[in-house]
């Protein structure tokens, strides 16, 4: 009787281990940073301008963080702390859940409903979702989940839909301008400026688009003893004697996803990472190098993400307030017809430098959670036939995403200086303002 009572008991206690067996192999954070780079891979594929690109991330992300938040008491719910974000649906305290599975939900439905090729990210969805079935969560616990992950989606998406993009859609285009201190199109695709009303959608943290506004650019002028004119022939003396340095840090930095290719009367785009990607890939090679959690990668890319969505919005709004021509359109004009910048112009205007702001809003972030002495070796661009490099520290690598726009010739010295003053200070104010969690940085092991 003894026996058959202990091999009852043996029956029982593995039962029960099966069932909760899966709750380990649910915690990979891998989970969370595959979501969030098949979300790019498609953005990369679909050519978004980096504002929408940003706008993407930061409500991907922020669906993300809100589902999986539950599994840990310490983090606290960006609801009442975003602007219109309201409280968002709360899990049944008495039932059972796999929140890293409602968060891939929650993303990737948030993440689909943005993207153009859907097609793709289900392929990827139903491969996640599979490897869920397989680490083993119960049918009952995975039905719940997803209905979980659903229903943050729809608050997220509920949510995103009142910040005035779907209006903006139906504004008029940018109209070119005479004067000669304004920016016009640039070769070889002479595209229309993007995004002129992106300061018209709602910010996230910062009390308006106008908020950091910096001080104005430089007077245009074409005499040779003005300080624009200096501002010049430094992009044209800088660009005529590169290093082979200088060429790969700005070849590294590059981040345009609308270069155009012309071979004779064929024009064909090659497809890159926007600077939103860029800084989103060095969130997730920071989370892997100090072994974040998932919850605490989660955290990661969300203040990432604000940062950069808000950057994005400050420094349209200055792009389009002073209309600055482009370094290349005044050098052909004025010093010299036939130079070319190293890296092609992208299609909006000059001030301030878009990379120089989001970049340091987002080593702002980066540097809260993973401290100020972070040395690392950045791997992002590999996939588009670019060596890594290697940072001392957030700032660094801000440092050097700025001064890239001079050796690309797409940017004056004062849009690369007073964007990273701009970028600072957006990004300070944004840490003060949110509370994730309770825990301030992780320890660089």
């Amino acid at each position: 009787m003894r026996k058959i009572f202990f091999i009852f008991f043996i029956l029982l206690w593995s039962c029960a281990k099966d069932k909760t067996a899966y709750k380990a192999k649910v915690q990979n954070s891998d989970f969370f940073h595959k979501s969030m780079k098949e979300i790019t891979d498609r953005m990369v594929h679909d050519i978004f301008s980096p504002p929408v690109a940003s706008r993407i991330y930061v409500y991907t992300s922020v669906a993300g963080y809100e589902a999986i938040i539950h599994q840990d008491k310490k983090y606290k719910s960006l609801a009442g702390q975003l602007h219109g974000l309201e409280k968002l649906p709360q899990p049944d305290s008495t039932q059972e859940y796999c929140y890293p599975l409602a968060a891939a939900e929650a993303m990737l439905k948030v993440g689909r409903a943005l993207i153009f090729s859907e097609d793709e990210l289900d392929k990827f969805y139903n491969k996640v979702m599979q490897e869920f079935k397989d680490a083993g969560v119960p049918d009952d616990v995975f039905e719940r989940s997803i209905g979980f992950g659903d229903s943050v989606a729809k608050h997220i998406m509920d949510w995103a839909s009142g910040d005035n993009y779907k209006q903006s859609r139906t504004f008029s285009k940018y109209t070119i301008e005479s004067s000669p201190g304004t920016w016009k199109p640039t070769p070889p695709a002479y595209m229309d400026a993007i995004e002129p009303h992106w300061n018209k959608i709602r910010t996230f943290v910062i009390d308006s688009a106008a908020q950091f506004q910096p001080e104005p650019p430089q007077v245009f002028s074409i005499d040779k003893k003005s300080q624009f004119y200096k501002e010049a022939y430094y992009v044209f003396e800088t660009g005529k004697n590169l290093t082979q340095e200088q060429r790969a840090i700005a070849s590294f930095w590059d981040c345009n996803p609308f270069v155009m290719n012309v071979k004779g009367h064929v024009m064909f785009a090659t497809k890159k990472i926007s600077p939103g990607g860029h800084w989103v890939n060095i969130t997730r090679l920071a989370c892997n190098a100090t072994h974040a959690d998932i919850t605490r990668s989660a955290e990661a890319y969300v203040r990432v993400a604000i940062s950069l969505a808000d950057g994005f919005i400050s420094c349209w709004d200055e792009k389009y307030r002073s209309k600055l021509v482009r370094p290349e359109t005044y050098i052909n004009q004025y010093i010299d017809e036939n130079w070319a910048p190293l890296l092609q112009t992208p299609p909006f205007p000059e001030y301030t430098s878009g990379h120089s702001v989001v970049s340091t809003s987002a080593c702002v972030a980066l540097t809260g959670l993973f401290g100020d002495n972070f040395a690392y070796t950045d791997s992002t661009e590999t996939e588009f036939g670019l060596p890594p490099r290697s940072f001392k520290s957030f700032r660094s690598a801000a440092e050097e995403a700025a001064v890239s726009r001079i050796y690309g010739g797409i940017h004056y010295l004062p849009a690369c200086e007073n964007g990273k003053v701009q970028g600072t200070a957006l990004g300070e104010f944004i840490a003060s303002r949110i509370v994730t969690s309770q825990s301030k940085k992780i320890a660089n092991k």
